[in-house]
């Protein structure tokens, strides 16, 4: 089939456009991108945020940072099957969930019903916040249209047979809601490739944390997809690339796709619903709520007075203020307020951060070392 099939109808100067222009250098636009996207504070601390397994002590279960690796890798080789811009699909691929909360999808859910009155929480619609502004301080990473399009439309929960990109510039800082389709080829594949990536790689996870058993999965699935991480991934894989060619919209076969919802009913009540995890969620919804209510009661009465900060005895303390001195020309000129500043933090915190900000709050490192020193004293 003609490479055209695929062409992105927007032009490449809309596409390749930036908020502020740059010049010229040896990388690709979107190449840039990405380079932008992996030196940045939020992706590196991808590397301490939950996928779906809470904080693992064995290192072969998959992390959020390792995900996005997974995403942009799929996503890139479908892109050279097809004739398309590998690079473009890589920085959406690995940029498309800087958003993500402490705790995975469960933090997300909480924090959404804590910002309820703030219109509530997104981690697509956030990742865009955090690319278009919260990294580099308040200034953001100064992405390429195309990436910025990819992340804030990738919504990986909705499963679609296939799709076509939505070949309009739109003004994306306006949108609010998940149901805008990518404008690029490259970014339905970002999309269809999330998919894949974490519906084999959650199964296998679940296998090796004997969280279930091959067998619990039903045959036809077990022979259609196959029964490990990579079996499932070279499967989908093949089939999307095959069926797009035959079609002309990115998508899955009939008989795959049908496997897919399977496996996908089969993830959410055996793996994602699993009592084991489910546990821990009000435990999750204790921390982030005292970590809220902590900072915006301190925040209320500090200010910009750093005095009040470090009166507080913590590194918690000490750290927010320094991020809201370094971040409050952003919520001036930008935010026009800092009804969002508190969630802003908390929603960036690594799993290991918040709860470590939680013993911190309740038990403050100086208040240990006073004790230290009154015995020493004696």
């Amino acid at each position: 089939m003609n490479s055209l099939f695929f062409e992105n109808s927007i032009p490449n100067s809309e596409l390749t456009a930036r908020k502020t222009s740059r010049n010229r250098d040896l990388r690709t636009s979107y190449f840039r991108d990405t380079t932008a996207i992996i030196h940045s504070y939020p992706f590196r601390r991808l590397k301490h945020k939950t996928q779906v397994f809470f904080s693992p002590h064995n290192d072969h279960i998959c992390t959020r940072i390792e995900h996005v690796m997974h995403v942009a890798s799929i996503a890139a080789t479908i892109c050279r099957a097809l004739d398309l811009d590998a690079d473009l699909a890589w920085a959406i691929g690995i940029g498309h969930d800087l958003g993500h909360t402490p705790f995975g999808h469960v933090g997300e859910t909480i924090l959404a019903s804590m910002m309820k009155e703030h219109g509530g929480f997104k981690h697509e619609i956030y990742s865009l916040r955090v690319v278009d502004y919260l990294a580099n301080y308040g200034k953001g990473l100064n992405l390429t249209y195309a990436v910025r399009d990819g992340i804030l439309n990738h919504c990986g929960e909705k499963f679609e047979q296939s799709i076509v990109p939505d070949p309009s510039v739109k003004e994306l800082s306006l949108i609010s809601n998940r149901e805008n389709y990518p404008a690029t080829w490259e970014g339905v594949i970002v999309r269809m490739s999330d998919k894949i990536a974490y519906m084999g790689r959650d199964f296998e996870d679940a296998l090796q944390l004997k969280i279930i058993s091959k067998d619990e999965l039903s045959r036809d699935v077990r022979e259609l997809l196959g029964t490990s991480n990579s079996e499932i991934i070279d499967t989908m894989v093949n089939d999307l690339i095959t069926t797009s060619l035959e079609t002309g919209r990115v998508g899955f076969s009939d008989e795959i796709f049908a496997a897919m919802l399977k496996l996908k009913e089969f993830n959410y009540s055996r793996i994602y619903k699993n009592p084991r995890l489910s546990s821990y969620h009000r435990y999750f919804e204790r921390v982030l709520t005292t970590l809220q209510n902590y900072l915006q009661d301190l925040f209320e009465v500090a200010g910009e007075d750093d005095t009040v900060y470090k009166a507080e005895n913590n590194f918690l303390a000490a750290r927010f203020s320094d991020y809201y001195r370094k971040m409050k020309p952003f919520y001036e000129e930008v935010d026009g307020g800092t009804e969002r500043v508190v969630f802003d933090y908390i929603a960036g915190m690594t799993d290991n951060y918040a709860l470590s900000c939680v013993n911190e709050i309740m038990i403050p490192r100086k208040f240990e070392y006073q004790f230290n020193e009154i015995f020493l004293n004696e």
